[in-house]
């Protein structure tokens, strides 16, 4: 069944309201947890786990990415909405009024043959989740603000030789090799 219109222009305006709301954590607009489309696969994921309602799987998605990203209405009923018409959910109306969401046959079959496009965006969101976390230490922001500006200083202050240019990923690859082997 789908969403009246009265209902489908009151998650636009939320939408608008909550723009900046949507991406917490730091300066700007850092670049998206999920991609075009990327949603969608997470969803049908979601409720291959348990039959779901619109502010469940929003706190799921919340769940997923360490409360780094809290999809918006205006950004699940729309995605809801596409799921709908391609047949890969059913929503039923219950007795307190709310949308029961099932995950259909057609559904499952599609979301099977996109696991490994679901995997690797899963794999993404728990890497940068782990950057979330390092990044609300202090001192790791510290230590990882000034590397970088080193870098530009050095980079962009003008002639830098390509033997200058082995050596800082030298010392960026011995870093790496280090931190990977601490205990």
């Amino acid at each position: 069944m789908r969403h009246s219109h009265d209902h489908d222009h009151d998650h636009r305006d939320h939408a608008h309201r909550g723009r900046g709301g949507d991406h917490h954590h730091g300066g700007g607009r850092r670049q998206r947890f999920f991609g075009h489309g990327e949603l969608r696969l997470v969803i049908l994921d979601i409720l291959t786990r348990n039959a779901s309602h619109g502010y469940e799987l929003i706190k799921a998605i919340e769940t997923l990415t360490q409360g780094n990203y809290t999809p918006s209405p205006g950004v699940i009923y729309p995605t809801l909405d596409f799921l709908q018409d391609q047949q890969f959910i059913t929503l039923t109306e219950e007795e307190n009024g709310r949308k029961k969401i099932e995950i259909t046959l057609a559904g499952q079959q599609w979301l099977d043959e996109n696991i490994d496009h679901l995997e690797h965006i899963l794999a993404r969101v728990k890497a940068r989740c782990v950057g979330f976390e390092l990044r609300k230490n202090p001192q790791m922001k510290r230590a990882l603000d000034n590397f970088k500006a080193v870098l530009d200083l050095k980079v962009n202050q003008g002639e830098t030789s390509d033997a200058q240019i082995k050596q800082i990923i030298g010392v960026i690859d011995r870093a790496a090799l280090e931190i990977s082997q601490l205990d």
